[in-house]
């Protein structure tokens, strides 16, 4: 694991600089008038640019993530202030505007810096600029976005409803090698969620795919052209840390990801793809593309990389604690979105044990105990109306791993709870013994959408309240399914829409997916599916248990 340098002195930050070379930074227009400016005149330095945006993430009731990469070494500067829904600056009382300062960007972060934007007003909606300033003060180019804070509990703040909010999620992104076509727009998908305004965005994982390579062409089967950008880093499979960080960096080459990141905060997982696929600690992969095999060598690249370009909240910025910046045991967290919500994402990746045909008598972990305890008391003591469970994996689709071994906890076994199965089973029944209402699992991975309804009546596995799991996935990826369901939670199908054939390409949207949810200020939990030209396919409104 590399670790996140925090520069306290100017004179470092100056070096850093100097050593790095007009190379890390991009050409100023100015520097012709800069070779005949006067003697005794000061030459300004190439001003700082932001080559990969800026984003938002895990955004709270009072607080949230600031996001960016800079061309070269320098300091992230936010301006934050409370605007109307117009954007209109907020007056009197609740006037609020701030400026605040991160972390040094260096090679040691890929020039990435984040700000733990704290003590926020609730339900607030913001806007914000940011930049970074080099060395000696000089501010680089600025960009604007804006974000909302989750209601409180007040009645009305900046003529937002104190309990109205909505969201998106989906996964898979750029994979298969369909990366970003911009003969049909580019990542259309993107701008299709950003078109509904959402208040935040679950990234639900898979937000690359650094085990997949992406050509410049690829033939589709009725013979037309898939024309793909292409970047060095992209072009094989990820093994050194600038390779993962290169997909990244690729994703964020699309216009719809950056415009959309700019104004709609994300809630980022990670699942299988960010390393290599179906992989778990300790495994030893057989992939002929790989001079380095260890997968646990590629994953701690991959959670470095990952670290930096998501802005995650949990991660230190303050300067000079001797934090390395990097937690490598805890992506789970929970984010609290007011009176109505939290959102509790799970990390179903780090803990996993070995793939196998899941039949174990045995427990066996796709959480871990610590996680897994984390879970149950977290969602136990939430005073939110509605929990949800934002899942890297289905919970009752048979997810294959070869011919034998399973990915994902089911295990085409329709009996009783074995394997994986056993840990989530005591989850379940944990929140049934702990009187827990209204809870929603959602997810991705599957590359389809669908709607599934479990309940103990159907179930070999009774111990448990009834609950939706719902869906969503690729974005931008080839699309598969449908996939078999597992009887052991008594799963079932209430809807589902895949492509027409497995990895048909992104091309026209209509295979492409994202779930929807809309919170009304009654507590109404209203869910669609969509594909990414925006149409519905499908809606449930499920009302809340008191």
């Amino acid at each position: 694991m590399g670790s996140m340098t925090a520069f306290t002195r100017r004179n470092v930050l100056k070096g850093a600089l100097a050593a790095a070379g007009a190379a890390a930074v991009v050409p100023a227009a100015t520097s012709a008038a800069h070779a005949t400016s006067p003697a005794g005149v000061a030459l300004v330095r190439n001003r700082l640019t932001l080559p990969s945006g800026i984003a938002t993430g895990d955004v709270t009731a009072d607080s949230g993530v600031l996001w960016s990469r800079a061309s070269g070494p320098g300091r992230l500067v936010a301006s934050l202030r409370a605007v109307d829904d117009d954007g209109a600056p907020l007056r009197g009382g609740r006037a609020f505007q701030r400026v605040l300062r991160g972390s040094a960007a260096s090679e040691a972060t890929d020039f990435t810096s984040r700000i733990n934007a704290e003590h926020l007003p609730a339900g607030t909606r913001f806007a914000l600029t940011l930049h970074f300033e080099d060395a000696d003060g000089n501010a680089g180019e600025t960009a604007q976005g804006s974000f909302s804070t989750a209601p409180g509990t007040g009645l009305i703040s900046s003529g937002r409803a104190a309990r109205k909010q909505s969201f998106v999620w989906t996964g898979d992104t750029a994979g298969q090698g369909w990366g970003i076509n911009e003969e049909i727009g580019g990542m259309r998908g993107y701008a299709a969620m950003h078109a509904t305004k959402p208040d935040f965005f679950i990234h639900s994982g898979d937000t690359i795919y650094a085990d997949g390579p992406i050509t410049a062409q690829v033939t589709e089967p009725d013979g037309q052209i898939w024309r793909n950008l292409v970047t060095e880093e992209v072009s094989k499979v990820a093994e050194t840390l600038n390779e993962f960080r290169g997909r990244h960096r690729y994703n964020l080459m699309d216009r719809n990801v950056r415009a959309m990141y700019a104004e709609v905060p994300v809630i980022a997982q990670w699942d299988d793809h960010e390393t290599h696929n179906n992989w778990y600690p300790g495994e030893i992969i057989t992939d002929s593309r790989y001079t380095e095999r260890r997968v646990d060598v590629l994953a701690a690249r991959g959670r470095q990389a990952w670290q930096e370009y998501q802005p995650i909240s949990g991660l230190s910025t303050r300067i000079g604690d001797g934090s390395t910046g990097f937690e490598p045991a805890r992506i789970y967290r929970k984010i609290s979105r007011g009176p109505q919500l939290d959102v509790f994402c799970l990390d179903m990746r780090t803990f996993k044990d070995p793939n196998t045909d899941g039949k174990e008598t045995h427990l066996t972990h796709i959480l871990g105990q610590e996680q897994a305890e984390w879970l149950i008391r977290e969602v136990s003591k939430s005073k939110a109306t509605w929990k949800v469970i934002s899942a890297d994996l289905p919970l009752g689709l048979v997810v294959p791993d070869g011919t034998v071994n399973q990915e994902s906890l089911a295990n085409r076994d329709a009996g009783a709870p074995l394997g994986k199965e056993l840990e989530i089973a005591g989850v379940l029944s944990a929140f049934k013994r702990n009187r827990v209402k209204n809870v929603v699992w959602l997810t991705a991975d599957v590359h389809y959408c669908a709607a599934h309804h479990y309940s103990p009546e159907r179930a070999a596995f009774t111990d448990f309240d009834p609950f939706w799991e719902f869906v969503a996935g690729p974005i931008n990826a080839g699309s598969f399914g449908p996939g078999e369901l597992d009887g052991t939670f008594g799963p079932e199908r209430v809807f589902y829409k895949t492509g027409a054939y497995a990895n048909q390409s992104p091309r026209t949207g209509e295979n492409q997916f994202f779930g929807h949810v809309d919170l009304t200020e009654d507590d109404v939990f209203s869910v669609s599916l969509r594909n990414a030209n925006g149409t519905v396919l499908w809606t449930k409104e499920l009302q809340p248990q008191r």
